[in-house]
């Protein structure tokens, strides 16, 4: 089995549009971005596992969910990433 990086990297991306999405919710606080990346890495794992997407990196349901988990994670990473390297101030 390999690493699996597109099925990650999916993730990853869906959960990263879902937080632009909330952020763009005026109601939503930027704390709360971080958790809802988290959550929806979550359930996309949990959803990876049981259609038995190809090279997926889990082989039980808890990886499968700490898989998504760090997953949707990195699309905060990735957004604190670009504001840094554009000098962004909030």
């Amino acid at each position: 089995m390999g690493f699996g990086i597109a099925s990650v990297a999916a993730i990853t991306v869906i959960a990263y549009l879902v937080g632009m999405g909330a952020k763009n919710i005026k109601k939503i606080e930027d704390g709360w971005i971080p958790v809802i990346v988290g959550v929806t890495g979550a359930i996309l794992g949990v959803i990876g596992f049981f259609i038995k997407m190809p090279d997926f990196p889990a082989t039980d349901i808890i990886t499968a969910i700490a898989v998504g988990i760090v997953s949707g994670l990195a699309a905060t990473g990735v957004n604190q990433i670009t504001k840094q390297l554009r000098g962004d101030k909030e």
